[in-house]
């Protein structure tokens, strides 16, 4: 109609949105990266999801329990079906999470805010999984 405008769609949006959507749905998560120090990350956005009806299982060979949780070694050794990796790496560390998380048949992966890999995103991708980098999903969670 005349005077209406209508825009034109963003098509980056809906794909974040949907993907953001369906990894938050994800609720057993393996956190890799997860610390026993409450200051950092790893520790208290896994406690928080926990808080948050997550079932959360750390990851980390330098721990025998995180949270109160046990901690595996490495994805392969998380018993039981994986559906999202949180990841609390540096990038270079990304791609082999990657690989290993798909070897796991999980669903997603997660890289926290302030990571970001070209390579892991291709990765995941390429073996059909949802992925999303640099942001927090704890900030995520508060949102929706």
């Amino acid at each position: 109609m005349p005077g209406e405008s209508c825009p034109l769609p963003n098509s980056a949006q809906p794909k974040q949105a949907d993907t953001l959507r369906a990894l938050l749905a994800m609720k057993r998560v393996a956190v890799v990266g997860a610390s026993n120090d409450e200051s950092r990350a790893g520790n208290y956005v896994p406690a928080f999801l926990m808080e948050h009806g997550y079932e959360i299982i750390p990851v980390n060979p330098s721990y025998p329990t995180v949270l109160g949780q046990p901690c595996y070694p490495s994805l392969a050794q998380v018993p039981g079906p994986i559906e999202l990796v949180l990841v609390f790496r540096r990038p270079e560390y990304c791609p082999q999470v990657v690989r290993q998380a798909i070897a796991a048949g999980a669903r997603g992966v997660w890289l926290q805010a302030g990571i970001v890999s070209e390579e892991a995103k291709r990765l995941a991708r390429e073996a059909g999984l949802w992925y999303i980098e640099d942001r927090c999903m704890m900030v995520e969670v508060r949102r929706h």
